[in-house]
């Protein structure tokens, strides 16, 4: 968990819970030129103004950075003396200001973290402010950087990247886009019920997954149909937060596997190429984790009206298909430039996720990977 969390409105006051024990009082502040834009970087700015915080903002962080980015984006900001980090955006934003928090003087590489993510150690402290209801990268110890050379997307995982300090504050969700809103709510939704449905899984991790599948399965088509619905999208918000915290205690599973290479080579958004696969691996692995999925079912509708845990396990299937459906995320691999010719690179890329793939409950041979992805390319 990270050392300490706070939800509500309003909340760039608790920043200097962390900033003002640091010797050094220099922050580097991670955003994106979107992000300043919407005017959510404001306060955080005028905070530092009042407290007389020298800060410096780095906005140029791309979308799924690869580990060359990265390596780059640390020569460039190590010329500012920071004691501190404060990331305010989204998945890649803060997965990158993560790997800062690890690499900024430490006598390793991000290429040495790639080979042994053992040896990482915290340089700076780091304060994660999410604004979008789905990485949960706030609550995680993992930072996913793409791979150009092998196209694919891979997670440096250490418990290092803890925060310090976690912001869940609703005002970053409010003006969230439709379609961002929708991927990145289906992203947090797979992170409940694959850790729900993980080898991993354990009863602390378990009842973290409950909790925030029932936050998203209740909320996500109300947020997404009613805009200004803020309780809904608050609702998201703790339901991301808590599937993080789940992926940290269990680990998602074979959707993050398969979704990986879809992201590296075609850079298929991730929460789009989650919400791809999410139902085909659900169903593959049904005959397995029918328990699990029931008791899923069972606390998130506890009127669901089914009978017998396999009717209960198909019941919150058809949710989660519903769902895709319903905020229109599209779920042909044809419409992001899928060809039937690039099959065995998707098979191959996936099966290499050895690290997410040994979660599965289901050990997973090549016809299956193959199969899921043959039927999400009509």
């Amino acid at each position: 968990m990270p050392k300490s969390v706070y939800a509500g409105e309003d909340l760039s006051t608790h920043l200097g819970e962390v900033i003002n024990i640091q010797e050094n009082r220099r922050v580097l502040l991670f955003t994106d030129k979107g992000i300043e834009s919407n005017g959510l970087v404001a306060p955080i700015e005028a905070y530092f103004q009042q407290h007389d915080i020298d800060y410096r903002i780095e906005d140029e962080i791309t979308p799924e950075p690869s580990y060359v980015q990265v390596k780059e984006l640390l020569e460039k900001v190590t010329t500012f003396d920071f004691g501190t980090i404060v990331a305010i955006g989204g998945g890649s934003v803060m997965d990158a200001a993560k790997l800062i928090s690890l690499l900024r003087g430490a006598p390793y590489t991000i290429e040495d973290l790639l080979d042994n993510a053992s040896i990482a150690k915290k340089q700076v402290p780091s304060v994660m402010i999410p604004t979008t209801a789905g990485t949960g990268s706030e609550a995680t110890i993992n930072a996913i950087v793409t791979i150009p050379e092998k196209q694919v997307k891979f997670g440096i995982v250490s418990s290092e990247m803890l925060p310090d300090l976690v912001l869940l504050d609703v005002n970053n969700v409010k003006k969230l886009p439709k379609s961002i809103l929708a991927a990145s709510a289906v992203d947090a939704l797979s992170h409940c019920v694959e850790c729900y449905t993980s080898k991993n899984a354990t009863t602390f991790s378990n009842d973290i997954a409950k909790i925030g599948a029932r936050y998203i399965f209740q909320n996500i088509i109300t947020a997404y149909t009613d805009p200004d619905n803020v309780e809904a999208r608050k609702a998201l918000l703790m339901g991301a937060f808590y599937g993080g915290v789940a992926i940290t205690a269990s680990g998602t599973t074979a959707v993050h596997a398969l979704s990986y290479p879809l992201g590296g080579k075609f850079h298929i958004a991730h929460g789009v190429s989650n919400a791809i696969l999410f139902r085909q691996v659900m169903e593959l692995n049904e005959n397995v984790i029918i328990p699990q999925l029931a008791s899923m079912a069972d606390f998130v509708y506890p009127n669901n009206g089914q009978t017998g845990a396999k009717s209960k396990a198909d019941f919150l299937i058809s949710k989660i298909a519903n769902i895709v459906k319903t905020v229109e995320i599209p779920t042909d691999l044809h419409k992001f430039g899928v060809q039937s010719s690039d099959m065995d690179f998707l098979v191959d890329s996936a099966l290499q996720q050895t690290r997410l793939l040994d979660h599965n409950m289901k050990k997973l041979s090549r016809a299956d990977v193959e199969g899921i992805y043959r039927s999400v390319l009509n």
